[in-house]
């Protein structure tokens, strides 16, 4: 009874004129791109933020100047080209700067907010759509990264297109099936970050499960109707093989990069670092604990998910004798699917359990929040309209524990800090050798990041790993090798940390997820044995330049 509005509404959808249905998706994807570009206004010609200033727009500079696939300027970490190959190509139209950069991304942010609407109307309704959309629009982790040149933000998008596809597919009559539909939109997420071959794998892990059930049940004489409601549509089978197509474009990158490199999945340190140094028994619960706060906590979920799971406790809202429809169980069953699978291999994988790396699956856990908000709770629009303010304040607060400052507009600060900090040096100390540590390191040799862009001569870096004690006693015995010091926090310390005076999580926080503690200006510049030139902190950050005596 509850998935029949459901299907109406998807009829609905489906019965419009093509020309009428892609006119309204042009008028809503212009819609999001002006609102994106208007929030992100003072954010566009900001110079480029840790890894992209590291690998992305490296790569894509490569691929611009040079049509190479492979990167040249920096070791390849055999991450597929679509979205480098996005940036050349705006480059090669608008010219090479910042602005176009971020303005690319936001018009791929555009689209996937396209892409998750369409989803979430398709599967809910169109009020539901509305909020899910907004929420999402303004998380603090998809906002930041809709102008950020990463990958994670578009093979959320092109899985979200691909999904919507999908339930398209399961509800279609059979002479209207297209699967080819959903193989473009899981091949292009895959091509724009291999690990968004997740989400077709998962889905076809379930089919196959709900094939297995059938089978069980039919040889134990169960009664099936109390599964039928949850498992895929019955004659699915020889259809869930599409799902094995998108690995077909994917494979072709890594054999081609293989055939280049001689490397499959990377440069060895890179693999190292991602993948051989996670496969630690005790790291992986810690790191799925990590998981799940991002998926249900993270800078204010933890007020959808305490207001969902106190509205499951009510009965849902009737309207005309009849109560609003929840999302189809078997839908929900299939993004569970994606979901767990995400919450599993990224648990395993992953040196930095960063939070952009569940960006294709927040979206579908807050779709589902808000679905069950608006069947149950009367005033949901005051709940969604509250989460939506605290996501606002977690762009411009930082929470009391450590994150990644590239989660809220911390990293702006960062940026800021680090700008006025390399014009001191490229205006007083041009072409001097400097002791820093990467990124800072990027953003003194390569003036096209936008850092030290009117150097009158290039700077010489001596590169440590971070502040940490270790590392700057090993710089002191070497002080003759450089005349001055870019120090920096590198990473987010809370004033008052949650588990501050916790050794044993201390202990636990360094030997599997690389935490250090940065050594102070003040700290340096004795052991050093130099003297602080330019100092500033803002929100927590600091950056300080240090003149060594010889």
């Amino acid at each position: 009874m509850a998935a029949r509005p459901a299907a109406r509404s998807d009829q609905k959808i489906k019965s419009q004129p093509a020309s009428s249905a892609w006119a309204q998706r042009f008028l809503l994807f212009a819609l999001f791109f002006a609102g994106l570009m208007l929030l992100h206004a003072p954010l566009l010609r900001l110079p480029y933020f840790w890894d992209e200033a590291g690998y992305y727009i490296p790569a894509a500079r490569d691929l611009f100047l040079t049509g190479t696939l492979i990167p040249q300027s920096t070791p390849s970490n055999a991450h597929p080209p679509l979205v480098m190959a996005w940036l050349a190509l705006a480059w090669r139209v608008c010219g090479y700067s910042t602005l176009v950069t971020r303005a690319a991304m936001l018009a791929v942010s555009a689209f996937s907010l396209l892409g998750l609407f369409r989803l979430s109307r398709i599967a809910a309704n169109l009020p539901v759509a509305w909020a899910t959309t907004a929420l999402v629009a303004l998380y603090p982790v998809y906002f930041t990264q809709s102008s950020m040149a990463q990958l994670d933000l578009p093979a959320a998008g092109f899985t979200f297109w691909a999904l919507a596809a999908y339930i398209e597919d399961h509800t279609a009559a059979h002479e209207e099936h297209r699967p080819w539909k959903q193989v473009l939109w899981f091949s292009l997420a895959a091509l724009a970050k291999e690990t968004a071959i997740l989400a077709p794998l998962a889905l076809l892990g379930w089919e196959l499960l709900g094939h297995f059930v059938r089978l069980v049940a039919k040889e134990n004489r169960w009664n099936q109707s109390r599964w039928e409601e949850i498992l895929p549509p019955v004659g699915r089978r020889t259809r869930s093989l599409y799902l094995l197509f998108p690995i077909v474009p994917l494979a072709g990158w890594y054999a081609y990069h293989y055939a280049k490199t001689g490397f499959l999945l990377g440069n060895p340190e890179f693999v190292r670092y991602n993948v051989a140094a996670t496969l630690n028994p005790l790291r992986v619960p810690l790191a799925l604990g990590m998981r799940l706060w991002q998926l249900f906590g993270y800078f204010g979920l933890y007020l959808l998910t305490l207001a969902g799971g106190l509205a499951m406790l009510r009965p849902p809202r009737r309207e005309s004798g009849v109560a609003r429809p929840r999302i189809p169980l078997r839908m929900q069953a299939a993004f569970l699917s994606v979901v767990l699978a995400y919450l599993g291999f990224m648990s395993l994988v992953g040196g930095a359990v960063l939070a952009r790396y569940m960006l294709p699956v927040v979206p579908l856990v807050i779709l589902m929040w808000v679905s069950t908000l608006w069947r149950r709770v009367r005033y949901w629009k005051l709940i969604v309209a509250a989460v939506a303010i605290a996501f606002v304040a977690g762009l411009f607060s930082n929470p009391p524990y450590g994150f990644s400052m590239e989660d809220n507009l911390a990293y702006r600060d960062y940026i800021v800090m680090h700008a006025e900090a390399s014009r001191f040096l490229a205006m007083q100390y041009s072409g001097e050798r400097v002791l820093t540590a990467w990124p800072a390191s990027d953003e003194l040799t390569r003036p096209w990041l936008g850092y030290v862009a009117n150097a009158s001569q290039p700077f010489r870096v001596l590169r440590v790993e971070d502040f940490s004690l270790s590392q700057i006693d090993l710089a002191a015995r070497a002080r003759n090798r450089f005349d001055l010091a870019l120090v920096f926090s590198t990473k987010y310390q809370p004033p008052h940390a949650l588990f501050e005076n916790w050794d044993a999580w201390q202990r636990i926080k360094e030997k599997f997820f690389g935490y250090h503690r940065d050594l102070l200006p003040e700290g340096i510049a004795q052991r050093l044995g130099g003297t602080i030139i330019y100092h500033k902190e803002m929100n927590g950050q600091w950056i300080a330049v240090i003149a060594v005596e010889q």
